[in-house]
Order: structure tokens, then C-alpha cells, then sequence
């Protein structure tokens, strides 16, 4: 039985045990974002249609409100000053008073008003699952740090990587692999998950689902306890994109059983297929 025959078959078993919809599903369900009716076959067909198809609106997107548009630009472009100021390496790491604080001592920057800063808090402690993503979230305190005693920074990549396991992972699998396997993104913060999810909300109109179903919210990424991307020298973007799984490295990594991908084809948080992130962390 593959992974789409046992959602299949634990959406249909649920219900007819009267259990109702399996937790990942009925999250969603119940916010309206799949068809009414009790049809299991519609409702997986719906959500394996949004997670195929990512970057396209589909009906029931939940959006930011209009009026709230100017405040998500204002905060997205002061981010952006905040990255080039402290630089792009120390960006993945810094946490959210740091970045408060540094904000305010910083003319080029510029403090957070107090209305930024709200909707920031907002963003953070909203219930992701009600605007479709779905997985869990590691993180659950915005003021998070991450020890830079328990790091390590990988040559030229200009990323982190936590010391232990992640570190381990990755230098076994760049050891067996080749030297064409490069780290594309490590450790990210709080402040980091912010600076992308919001980028992509705004370049979206502002449509908090379809930004979901490609980067996770700030709190729910697991780069911020142990996650990372690989990719293939000289492949460029194409490294984040499905085409990766064609690549020397993505087949060498299968072959030497080191590939455990975290969204799969047909994974249950409403994302998209991503064979370049490796799963650390349970």
C-alpha cells in the first residue's frame, strides 16, 4: 500500500468507525478548506491538488486583509535592511529581541513600531492549520535563541549547522555523496523563517495558504531545530525545485539509504514535494 492509499484508507476507516476525519485533514476541513459533503475522494483530491499545483491560488486561500497590506510591506522591506545591515550568515541566527534591538540602535534599519511589532506576534502565534499548513511546530517561543556554543558554521556556504546529529548527517552524506553535494540552507532562526514566509506572502497578494504550501510559517520550520537543504553544485535555483530529485546527488543519496525526506510526494502538512530537505529531527 503506498503513502496516497493509506490516507485514503485512514480517512475512510475514520469515518467509518465514526472517529471522523484523521487530525491533519479534519484541521483543515473544518476551516473550509475542502469540498463539503463527506466525499473522501474529493477532499484528497483537493488537498493533492493544492500541494501539486503550490504557487497557484485555489478556492478557500485564506489572504491578509487589505488593510493590512501597507504594515506587511513596511515589515518585509525593514527586514530586508535588517539582513543587509547584520549581514546574510548572522541573519539566520539572530532571534527576535536581537532583532528588535538591533532595529532600534540602527538609523539604516530603523526601529519596528509598535504596530510592526504586533503584527509580527500575530503572524507567530496564529494557528497555521487555518490557513492550511499543517505540520507540527518546534518552535513555540518567539524569543527563542539559538546557543551559538552548540553551532557550527560550514565553509563556504555561508550556513550553520547545529553541532551533533546535523553535523554528522551532513558531513557522513558529503564524505559518500562527492564534493558536488553542497549545504543550500541550514540553521534558520525565527527572524530568518519571518524575513522568507512574509516575502513570499507579499509577492502572493498577501495569500497567507499559498505562501504556506512552500515555506513554512516562523515557528514551524524544523531549520530552527536541526533540518537542513542539500543541493548539486551548479544547479543553482533548480536546487529547490522538484526537478532536484533528477540529479546525480538526489539519486546517490537514495542509493546509499541516506535520503529521508520530510515532504514527500504525498506528505499530510499541506506542502509542497521537497527532495532537496533532509529530516534530522523526529
Amino acid at each position: 500500500m503506498n503513502r496516497r492509499q493509506f490516507i485514503k484508507y485512514s480517512v475512510s476507516m475514520a469515518c467509518a468507525l465514526g472517529l471522523g476525519m484523521p487530525g491533519w485533514l479534519s484541521a483543515a476541513s473544518g476551516s473550509n478548506r475542502f469540498p463539503k459533503g463527506g466525499d473522501k475522494d474529493a477532499l484528497l483530491a483537493d488537498y493533492f491538488e493544492k500541494i501539486k499545483n503550490f504557487n497557484q491560488v485555489h478556492p478557500h486561500d485564506v489572504f491578509l486583509p487589505e488593510g493590512q497590506r501597507i504594515l506587511l510591506h513596511a515589515v518585509v522591506m525593514r527586514l530586508q535592511r535588517l539582513e543587509e545591515s547584520v549581514g546574510h550568515a548572522n541573519f539566520h541566527l539572530i532571534s527576535f529581541d536581537e532583532a528588535l534591538q538591533f532595529a532600534r540602535q540602527s538609523t539604516t534599519v530603523g526601529p519596528f513600531s509598535p504596530a510592526e511589532t504586533e503584527f509580527l506576534e500575530s503572524v507567530f502565534y496564529a494557528a497555521a492549520k487555518e490557513y492550511g499548513f499543517l505540520g507540527e511546530k518546534p518552535v513555540t517561543t518567539l524569543t527563542e535563541t539559538i546557543p551559538r556554543d552548540k553551532i557550527v558554521r560550514v565553509p563556504s556556504t555561508g550556513n550553520f549547522l547545529f553541532k551533533g546529529m546535523p553535523e554528522e548527517v551532513y558531513m557522513r552524506i558529503r564524505t559518500a555523496v562527492g564534493e558536488d553535494l553542497l549545504l543550500t540552507s541550514g540553521i534558520r532562526g525565527i527572524v530568518k523563517q519571518y524575513a522568507l514566509f512574509l516575502h513570499k506572502v507579499l509577492g502572493s497578494d498577501g495569500n497567507y495558504s499559498l505562501a504556506s504550501r512552500s515555506l513554512a510559517p516562523p515557528g514551524y520550520s524544523y531549520h530552527g531545530i536541526g533540518d537542513f537543504d542539500v543541493g548539486q553544485l551548479g544547479y543553482g535555483a533548480l536546487n529547490f525545485t522538484a526537478q532536484f530529485a533528477e540529479t546525480r546527488v538526489f539519486r546517490r543519496l537514495r542509493e546509499l539509504g541516506y535520503l529521508n525526506l520530510r515532504y514527500t510526494r504525498d506528505n499530510t502538512f499541506g506542502v509542497r514535494f521537497e527532495p532537496w530537505h533532509i529530516q534530522v529531527v523526529s
